[in-house]
């Protein structure tokens, strides 16, 4: 491979993708990346493809909405192969969007039971505070008679 300039080291690509060296190498350990093996002198750099800026911005997208890294690679592998055409493309991200549709009811359901246990704790604690306002040694005869 010949000395390209427009091929970025890994701070540069993390730096313009706004994500971290890791990130870039796990992306890259993953083959979500186009990279290569440069030597300069005795050391070897990783450099990226321009391209991989775009790429990471759409893995964090994808991320975001429920897919996860292997679905990723594995929809760019067929996309850029040619292997997925449009209908596949469509069914899988149907599918997908059916999965997060689930999730979001499970989410909903544990919101809904949190909700009702912060309420229940609340209304708990102001009933004890309620009794224990009542049996303050302010109110004397209560609060000897809660004690014997």
């Amino acid at each position: 491979m010949t000395a390209d300039t427009s091929f970025l080291l890994i701070g540069a690509l993390a730096k313009q993708a706004n994500t971290t060296k890791d990130t870039v190498r796990h992306y890259d350990q993953l083959g979500l990346l186009r990279s290569r093996k440069r030597q300069a002198g005795s050391r070897f750099y990783t450099e990226y493809h321009p391209e991989c800026i775009e790429r990471i911005k759409l893995i964090k997208s994808a991320q975001i909405v429920g897919f996860t890294l292997n679905e990723i690679k594995d929809g760019f592998n067929d996309y850029y192969t040619g292997k997925i055409g449009l209908d596949e493309q469509l069914c899988f991200t149907q599918q997908k969007l059916e999965q997060v549709k689930k999730q979001q009811a499970n989410i909903n359901l544990m919101v809904q039971m949190l909700t009702d246990r912060i309420h229940m704790l609340e209304a708990l604690k102001a009933d004890n505070t309620d009794s224990l306002s009542a049996n303050s040694p302010n109110n004397k005869e209560s609060y000897i008679q809660s004690q014997q």
